[in-house]
């Protein structure tokens, strides 16, 4: 505990450290913020659903209390994780930032809507987080596969977030929350991601390699 905090003590009275930290909380609040209006918009554009390979050929299953309550635990597991590694967490934040920011340009330019016998999600908090027209491409699927990227050179923590990813993505297409598409995108679109942000951010990464 003593050596934990002595770290929090070292990057936290670091001039340098304390201003890139700042700006990853200003650069992920505007995302959120992005991500609001991104969905929004999107919701009130929504069209008509289409078919699919997946969905079209398997029944909708109730899973809404494993997308809430994993999604809670996947909130937390982040939280625990950055806090754990203060060093990493302007570079895991401004991450996390710019998937989001890229994530509402995507949703912007797709209103599809959603599948017809999508599972309704019984969570106040997430109603609020969720919009009905934002589905591609799935951030559930793609933020767990983000953070695995992020922090890949520790392999328990690199699994558990590939565990969560694929968690995901098993539950929002049984749940049809989401079209085939916007998952398997979710992966390939996030790895471009990574790269942009290990380029946008090289100094960040560059402290903690």
């Amino acid at each position: 505990m003593k050596e934990k905090i002595s770290d929090y003590k070292k990057h936290f009275t670091d001039k340098q450290f304390l201003t890139s930290f700042l700006m990853s909380i200003i650069f992920l609040a505007a995302s959120i913020v992005i991500n609001f209006y991104a969905g929004t918009y999107a919701t009130e554009s929504i069209s008509n659903s289409v078919t699919d390979i997946i969905l079209s050929n398997t029944r909708a299953y109730d899973l809404d209390g494993v997308f809430v309550y994993g999604s809670i635990i996947f909130f937390f597991f982040i939280v625990f994780v950055c806090a754990m590694r203060p060093h990493q967490m302007p570079f895991a934040v401004k991450s996390i930032a710019l998937f989001i920011i890229i994530r509402s340009i995507f949703i912007t330019l797709t209103h599809i809507g959603p599948f017809p016998s999508q599972i309704y999600i019984d969570s106040n908090i997430l109603n609020k987080l969720t919009f009905g027209g934002d589905l591609f491409f799935s951030g559930h699927t793609g933020l767990p596969f983000l953070l695995a990227l992020v922090f890949w050179k520790d392999k328990i923590i690199r699994y558990i977030f590939i565990l969560f990813s694929l968690t995901f993505a098993v539950v929002v297409l049984l749940s049809h929350m989401h079209y085939t598409i916007d998952v398997l995108s979710a992966f390939f679109i996030t790895y471009t991601i990574f790269h942009i942000a290990e380029f946008a951010f090289s100094k960040d990464k560059m402290d903690w390699d």
